[in-house]
Parts: C-alpha cells; sequence; structure tokens
C-alpha cells in the first residue's frame, strides 16, 4: 500500500513539474514576444523621426528574440540603406527574400538598393522578376533601362507595352523624353557638322576666288545644299552665272535656292532661262521641270505644277 502511494505521488510530482516547466515556458515566449513588439514599434517610431542608428539598436534587440522574422530583416535592410551601408542592407534584404522571394515589396526595395549604388544592370534584372510578377512595375524597368543609357531597350519596352495596351502615362513621358533626346542629338550633330562643313566652305570659297575654278564652285554649291545654307546657294549661284552664263547647273541651283527661299516667281524665270542651256543630258533636263513645278505649286497654279511634274516623270521613266 504504502509503496502505490509513493508510487501515485511520484507521477503527481513528474505532471506538477511538467506544467511548473509549461507555465514557465509560455511565461518566456509571452515576455519575449511582448519585448519584441516593445522594441519592433520603438525601431518603427525611430525610423518615423529620421534616427535611423536607435532604430536599428532596437532591430537588433528583435532579432536576438527571433533571427528568422522577415518583418525585422526588411526593416533592418531599410534602415541600413538610409545610412548607406549598403552590403548589409543587401545581405538583410536577401535574407527576406529566402523566406519570400516573390514579395514585391522586398524586391521593389531590393531594386533601391541598387539604384542608390547606381548598379543599374542588377536593378534591371531585379526589375524584370518584378515585371514577370505584375506587368504594372514595366515603366519603372523603362526608367532603369534609360538610366542606365539602354536606350534601344527602352524604346523597344515602350512598343510592346503600346502594343499590349499597357502604356500608362509615365510611358508616355518617357517616350517624349527619348523622341526629345534624338532631336536634341540630331541638332549637336547637325551643328557640329554645319560647323565643320562651313570651315570646308570657307576654305575652298578662298581657293576658288583664287582660281576661278568652275569644279571647285561645283563642290561649293554642293556642300551648301547639304547643309540648307540657302542664302547661300543663291548668292554664290547668281554671282558664279556672271562668269559661267552657260553652265545649266547654275541655273538649276539659282532656281532651286529660290524656291527653298520662296520666290517662286523669280525662281520660274530662272529656271525655265536655264532649260534652254541643257542639251542631251534628260536628267537635268527632269530636274529643272521638277524645280519648275515647284515653282508653280508655290504661285498656287496647280495645272501647270502638275504639267510639268509629269514632264518629268515621262523623262525619268525612259531613263
Amino acid at each position: 500500500m504504502k509503496i502505490k502511494n509513493l508510487h501515485i505521488l511520484f507521477l503527481m510530482g513528474i505532471i506538477l513539474i511538467s506544467s511548473f516547466s509549461r507555465a514557465q515556458t509560455i511565461n518566456i515566449a509571452e515576455e519575449n514576444n511582448l519585448k519584441f513588439q516593445t522594441h519592433f514599434f520603438e525601431a518603427l517610431k525611430q525610423k518615423a523621426i529620421k534616427n535611423y542608428s536607435k532604430a536599428i539598436e532596437n532591430l537588433e534587440k528583435c532579432y536576438e528574440i527571433d533571427s528568422l522574422n522577415m518583418a525585422v530583416d526588411f526593416e533592418l535592410s531599410k534602415n541600413k540603406l538610409e545610412l548607406n551601408n549598403y552590403f548589409e542592407a543587401e545581405f538583410f534584404i536577401n535574407k527576406a527574400l529566402l523566406i519570400e522571394p516573390n514579395n514585391s515589396y522586398l524586391l521593389q526595395h531590393k531594386v533601391t538598393i541598387f539604384q542608390k549604388q547606381q548598379n543599374y544592370k542588377n536593378a534591371i534584372e531585379t526589375q524584370k522578376k518584378l515585371v514577370a510578377l505584375e506587368p504594372k512595375f514595366t515603366d519603372k524597368l523603362i526608367l532603369l533601362y534609360i538610366q542606365n543609357k539602354d536606350f534601344e531597350y527602352a524604346k523597344k519596352l515602350i512598343v510592346e507595352t503600346e502594343e499590349n495596351a499597357l502604356s500608362t502615362q509615365r510611358i508616355q513621358v518617357f517616350k517624349k523624353y527619348l523622341e526629345n533626346r534624338e532631336a536634341l542629338n540630331d541638332l549637336k550633330n547637325y551643328e557640329v557638322n554645319l560647323a565643320v562643313s562651313m570651315t570646308d566652305i570657307e576654305r575652298l570659297k578662298e581657293k576658288y576666288n583664287q582660281k576661278k575654278e568652275y569644279k571647285i564652285l561645283q563642290i561649293i554649291l554642293n556642300k551648301e545644299i547639304k547643309n540648307e545654307l540657302f542664302n547661300e546657294l543663291y548668292t554664290d549661284s547668281k554671282n558664279a552665272l556672271e562668269l559661267f552664263p552657260a553652265q545649266p547647273y547654275l541655273y538649276k541651283m539659282n532656281g532651286l535656292a529660290l524656291n527653298k527661299l520662296r520666290k517662286y516667281n523669280e525662281a520660274k524665270d530662272v529656271l525655265t532661262l536655264g532649260i534652254d542651256f541643257v542639251i542631251d543630258n534628260p536628267t537635268m533636263e527632269a530636274d529643272f521641270y521638277e524645280q519648275i513645278s515647284i515653282s508653280y505649286e508655290g504661285l498656287n497654279q496647280k495645272n501647270e505644277a502638275l504639267k510639268y511634274k509629269q514632264k518629268a516623270k515621262e523623262l525619268r521613266s525612259k531613263n
């Protein structure tokens, strides 16, 4: 009987110890949970007032309690980034992404880390993952291509979004930027080429004024056409006609310049006179007819314009 009572007491003791131990464990877990929440919300509060170091201190205390908590990793990464600690910011966001690799908020933050370092290549690769999850992130991918000077990729992606009816107002802004950029580059290239050509023309003119060689004159006039220097073309071709009055090419250049300057009556008269000097040269004759057609078009004489345009067309079809 005594043995039986001892056995019962022993079992009760084990139960009491287990219950106490379990209660103690629960109390510790609750206490840790309370500490975790206190430190976590204090971290959010400190971050809100831009006290990032203090926020990190509180997050590290959370980390000691729960090192596998994704929210802690995320907040640590954000605060580390604010302090430009890129290595640790990337470390903690990668740790969070191991838990939720398709979390769009985590991926967006990772893109920001790369952007701040101007590491656009890695930012683009991460942004592509976001676009694969949700097409609405395409506009940011276009921006990253632009920031990385991958303008052709940016244009291609804009075309794709338009074809798929996914374009947004922001994407249209990027499209306008690229169009303006191309126009500006074209203008810069034109100005550079024009400056070079003007220097060449001036040198050629010096040479022409010394020797009055017709071949040099032709080079000058051709360069003036190429660079759309129509006032110079008009003056130089007119002066040249005094030296070479039987050269149809000079009449054609003079008439062309007058058409470009919208002096259509004068152009028509010069061209009508000059065509008489064209002999056995159907190509040049057609050029004259085309310019005369332009003159009549400018004078709003549609029938005459059509007549000369047709003459040019017939000549070209035969040759």
